[in-house]
C-alpha cells in the first residue's frame, strides 16, 4: 500500500488548505484513514480519522469544527479540509491507514496504523 500527500503550503492565520492522501495498492474498504502532524521535537499526534466502510469520522479537540476529513470511493483518496488555521496548526502532515478492521474505534495512537505518506508540510503565518 502506498500513501502519497499533497496539499500543504504557506498560508496566513484564518485562511484555509486542503490537503490529500491518494492510496494505491489495496481497497480501502476495510481500512481506517488518518491525519497526523508533527512538529520538529515534538511526538507525531493525532488529527483526525475516518471508517472507509461507514464514514464515521472523529477529532483531536484541537481541531474539531476547523477541520473536515473526507473521502472519495472514485478516486482512493482521503481530504483534510482546514478551514481557520492558526500558527499552532504548524507542523508537517501525515496520512496513515489503519488495515485492522473491527478493532476498537476511533484508532487515535500512531502504533495502531500499518501504513504511512510522506508527509505535507503546512505553515501557517501570524
Amino acid at each position: 500500500v502506498q500513501l502519497q500527500a499533497s496539499g500543504g503550503g504557506l498560508v496566513q492565520t484564518g485562511g484555509s488548505l486542503r490537503l490529500s492522501c491518494a492510496v494505491s495498492g489495496s481497497t480501502l474498504s476495510r481500512y481506517r484513514m488518518g491525519w497526523f502532524r508533527q512538529i520538529p521535537g515534538k511526538e507525531r499526534e493525532f488529527v483526525a480519522v475516518i471508517s472507509w466502510s461507514t464514514g464515521s469520522t472523529h477529532y483531536a479537540d484541537s481541531v474539531k469544527g476547523r477541520f473536515t476529513i473526507s473521502r472519495d470511493n472514485a478516486k482512493n483518496t482521503v481530504y483534510l479540509q482546514m478551514n481557520s488555521l492558526r500558527p499552532e496548526d504548524t507542523a508537517v502532515y501525515y496520512c496513515a491507514a489503519d488495515r485492522k478492521y473491527g478493532s476498537s474505534w476511533p484508532p487515535t495512537s500512531k502504533y495502531e496504523y500499518d501504513y504511512w505518506g510522506q508527509g505535507t508540510l503546512v505553515t501557517v503565518s501570524s
